[in-house]
C-alpha cells in the first residue's frame, strides 16, 4: 500500500508540475506517466522479494505489482476528480477543447479512461516483470520433465 501511495503521490506531482506551465492539458504528457508507474511498481517488486528471500512466489509478486497499480490508480483517479471538479473547474473544458468538440464528455468518461490506462498498465507491467523472476525450464532438472 505505501509504494501504492507514492507513485499516486508522485503522479500528483507530475500534473501539479505541468499544470504550473500550462501543459497539463496536453494528453501527449501523460505518457511519462506510465515511467513513474513503472519505476514505483519495480521499486516494489525489488522490496518485496528482498523482504521475501528464498520465499519469493511469482503469484505474490504478480499480485503485489498489480494491487499496487491498482491502488496507486485509484489515488490518482480521486486526486483527479478533485482537481477537475473542485480545484480547477475550467480544466475539463480546456482538456476536452483539445479534441472535437461534438463529443459530449464528462469527468465520470474522463476519470473512468484514466482508471483504465492505470489498470492495465498494471496489469501489463506485472506481467512483463514477472518474466524475470520466473523459474526457469532451462535447467537439468527440468529437462527430466519433458517428452
Amino acid at each position: 500500500m505505501l509504494y501504492g501511495i507514492i507513485i499516486a503521490a508522485c503522479l500528483a506531482a507530475y500534473f501539479l508540475i505541468l499544470s504550473i506551465f500550462g501543459l497539463h492539458i496536453n494528453p501527449i504528457y501523460s505518457i511519462f506517466n506510465g515511467v513513474i508507474m513503472a519505476i514505483g511498481l519495480w521499486l516494489a517488486l525489488k522490496e518485496y522479494k528482498k523482504s521475501k528471500g528464498n520465499k519469493f512466489k511469482y503469484q505474490k509478486g504478480f499480485s503485489l505489482i498489480f494491487i499496487t497499480g491498482i491502488n496507486a490508480t485509484i489515488i490518482f483517479v480521486i486526486f483527479f476528480g478533485l482537481y477537475a471538479t473542485e480545484l480547477n473547474p475550467d480544466f475539463l473544458d480546456q482538456l476536452i477543447s483539445m479534441w472535437a468538440t461534438f463529443y459530449n464528455t464528462n469527468i465520470g468518461i474522463v476519470l473512468f479512461t484514466i482508471a483504465l490506462m492505470g489498470f492495465s498498465t498494471s496489469i501489463v507491467l506485472a506481467l512483463a516483470y514477472m518474466q524475470l523472476f520466473k523459474d526457469s525450464w532451462n535447467t537439468k532438472e527440468a529437462k527430466k520433465h519433458t517428452l
